[in-house]
């Protein structure tokens, strides 16, 4: 088991949990007064605190498949990613992909947190690598 520190910077701020016991994400909450989020739109929901992730970890932004379902509210760089050397705020850039306006308020879930290990690779400069079948097969290459 690994250890993230939370820090909340707002009174009104809340600890992303898990809603069951063998859920991967952890629910994470909007901290913020009314926000209307009109179609086609974009918002940089703010949740009231930072973290402190240990090296070799990262936390990953989803968004939560209800809204999505629902209401069409996505996260616009899904997923985003949150590296062990950041201590800002931790803010939700949600989009209206829908036809209506969408009201954001404090404690709504509005994303999930995933954390992923990651490995340190060393990238290799060369001139060849090596062939396989899909080879250089791109988007739809298989029909």
């Amino acid at each position: 088991m690994i250890c993230i520190k939370l820090k909340k910077l707002t009174e009104t701020a809340q600890k992303p949990k898990k809603m069951t016991t063998h859920a991967a994400g952890y629910d994470i909450y909007a901290d913020v007064e009314e926000l209307l989020l009109p179609p086609m739109d974009t918002a940089v929901v703010p949740t009231g605190f930072s973290m402190e992730i240990p090296p070799g970890y990262e936390a990953q932004v989803r968004p939560r498949s209800g809204l999505a379902a629902k209401k069409k509210i996505g996260i616009l760089n899904s997923p985003g990613t949150i590296d062990a050397d950041y201590r800002g705020e931790v803010k939700i850039i949600l989009f209206n992909f829908g036809k209506e306006p969408f009201v954001i308020f404090r404690g709504m879930r509005i994303a999930q947190m995933v954390i992923h290990r990651i490995e340190n690779i060393e990238m290799v400069q060369v001139d060849n690598l090596q062939k396989t079948q899909r080879n250089d097969g791109g988007f739809g290459h298989t029909g």
